[in-house]
C-alpha cells in the first residue's frame, strides 16, 4: 500500500486488530475529525494540523505512546501531561463524546468533579468570573483544562500564574489567584499538591521542560529479549480499569506519579487513596525533565 506514515501504520494495526478479535471499543466511535475538536477543547488548538494529518481517531488517542507525541510534534512536558490527564478523563466517561464542559452551568461553587470535565474555554471563563478576564485570553494554546488541573499533582497556581504572565511583582494580584485556585480544587487537593510541592526533590512544572525520545543505551541491548511486548509501548495513559475515585472524582493512582525524578517515588504513596486496588497498567508519567 506505500504506507509510510508511522501513525498511518498504527491505526491500520489497531482497525485490524479490532477486527480480528471482535472486541469493541467505545473509543472507536470517535472520528480523527472529532479528535481535532477535541485538541480545542483542551486547549492544544496548536496541533490540530498534525493530528488530522495522521489521522489521530478516538481508538488511537488511548494507545498513543511519548513517541507518537513526538512524532505529531508535542514536545512540551507541560503539554504531553495535558493530553495524559485528558486521555484519563475519557476513560473515566467512558468515552463519552460530550464528557467536557464548555460553558458555565448553575453551579456556584464547583466540585472537584465537575471541575475535572471542565474544557479550556470553561477555564478562562473562571478567571472572569474570579475577575481576571485580562489575562484569560493567556490559556489559549497552553493546554490547561479541568483534568490537568485536578489530576496533575505539579500543577499549582504558581503553574497557572506563569502561564498567564502575572509578573512575580504582582504578589497581590498572584495571592488572589492562589486563593481562588484553592478554593476551586478544593481543601484535600490543595493540601496534596502542597505536600508534594514541598517533597524533597520537587521540580515545578515549567513551560519551557521538553520531552525527549526514549532510547536505548547500548547495555540495555542485552536486556531486548527478557522484555515483553507490551512493555516496549510506553502509552502515555493506557486503559484505565483500575481508576481510584475520591468525592466523584476519578483520580490517579500513585503509580501514576511515579517517574518524575527519583526522589519524588518514594513520595508516591501519599497519593495512594481508598477505592479500588490499582493494577499495572495505570496512567504513568512518561516524561522527563
Amino acid at each position: 500500500m506505500g504506507m509510510k506514515n508511522p501513525l498511518h501504520r498504527k491505526k491500520l494495526q489497531l482497525a485490524l486488530r479490532a477486527f480480528t478479535t471482535k472486541v469493541v471499543e467505545k473509543s472507536s466511535e470517535l472520528d480523527y475529525i472529532w479528535v481535532t475538536r477535541w485538541l480545542d477543547d483542551i486547549g492544544l488548538p496548536q496541533y490540530k494540523d498534525q493530528f488530522h494529518e495522521a489521522r489521530v481517531d478516538g481508538r488511537m488517542i488511548q494507545y498513543l505512546t511519548v513517541n507518537d507525541l513526538l512524532t505529531l510534534k508535542v514536545t512540551s512536558q507541560l503539554h504531553h501531561l495535558s493530553i495524559k490527564c485528558a486521555i484519563h478523563v475519557l476513560h473515566a466517561n467512558k468515552f463519552n463524546p460530550h464528557c467536557l464542559r464548555r460553558r458555565p452551568g448553575e453551579e456556584k461553587q464547583p466540585s472537584p468533579s465537575e471541575v475535572v470535565q471542565w474544557s479550556n474555554h470553561r477555564v478562562m471563563e473562571w478567571l472572569r468570573a474570579v475577575d481576571l478576564a485580562e489575562y484569560a485570553p493567556n490559556l489559549r494554546g497552553s493546554g490547561v483544562h479541568g483534568g490537568l488541573i485536578i489530576l496533575e499533582p505539579r500543577f499549582s497556581s504558581e503553574t497557572l500564574a506563569l502561564l498567564l504572565n502575572i509578573p512575580p511583582q504582582k504578589t497581590l494580584l498572584r495571592r488572589h489567584l492562589a486563593t481562588a485556585f484553592s478554593a476551586l480544587v478544593g481543601a484535600q487537593a490543595t493540601q496534596e499538591k502542597r505536600e508534594y510541592g514541598n517533597a524533597t526533590g520537587h521540580v515545578p512544572l515549567t513551560t519551557t521542560a521538553k520531552v525527549k525520545p526514549k532510547k536505548l543505551g547500548f547495555t540495555q541491548f542485552s536486556h531486548l529479549r527478557k522484555r515483553k511486548p507490551d512493555e516496549s509501548a510506553d502509552y502515555i495513559c493506557p486503559i484505565d480499569s483500575a481508576a481510584l475515585a475520591l468525592n466523584g472524582v476519578s483520580r490517579l493512582s500513585s503509580s501514576a506519579h511515579r517517574g518524575l525524578s527519583p526522589s519524588l517515588d518514594r513520595h508516591a504513596d501519599r497519593w495512594e487513596h481508598v477505592g479500588t486496588k490499582a493494577q499495572n497498567n495505570d496512567c504513568p508519567l512518561l516524561v522527563k525533565n
